[in-house]
């Protein structure tokens, strides 16, 4: 009486479920990711609880990284200094002095370097200058 045979049995896994589970996990997660616009210039605003007024014009911006690197309109000034900011602003706006101008600098950035970008401005006769803020966050 033969009882079991052994007989090489030949198990094959099947993958088609698992590939269709990662597939429809890859499908879900890329339409539930939220994508943000995010800078070249890593730049942490400081906070302030006015809300951010519309603008009409195209704006100048002013950058300044936490280390003092001045940025106008995401390009960087080859220094720090007043001349360079004020020869970078002429070649921008020539002789157009209404154009809205934004100043943001890090919250770490040293106060000389924003106070420097606003001397600069004001001796240029520019009048419409703002910094920019984020809001702040309400955890405490």
């Amino acid at each position: 009486m033969k009882i079991s045979s052994h007989q090489p049995e030949n198990r094959k896994l099947n993958l088609t479920p698992l590939i269709d589970v990662v597939f429809l996990l890859l499908i879900f997660f890329m339409v539930s990711t939220t994508f943000e616009k995010q800078a070249k210039l890593k730049i942490e605003l400081p906070e302030a609880s006015s809300k951010p007024a519309a603008s009409e014009q195209q704006d100048l911006v002013i950058s300044i990284s936490q280390k003092g690197v001045f940025f106008i309109n995401n390009n960087e000034l080859i220094n720090a200094q007043s001349q360079s900011l004020k020869n970078a602003l002429q070649q921008i706006v020539k002789d157009s002095r209404e154009m809205p101008v934004i100043i943001r600098a890090d919250a770490n950035a040293a106060h000389k370097h924003v106070v420097m970008a606003m001397d600069v401005l004001g001796n240029m006769g520019f009048e419409k200058v703002s910094m920019a803020t984020t809001q702040p966050s309400d955890t405490q």
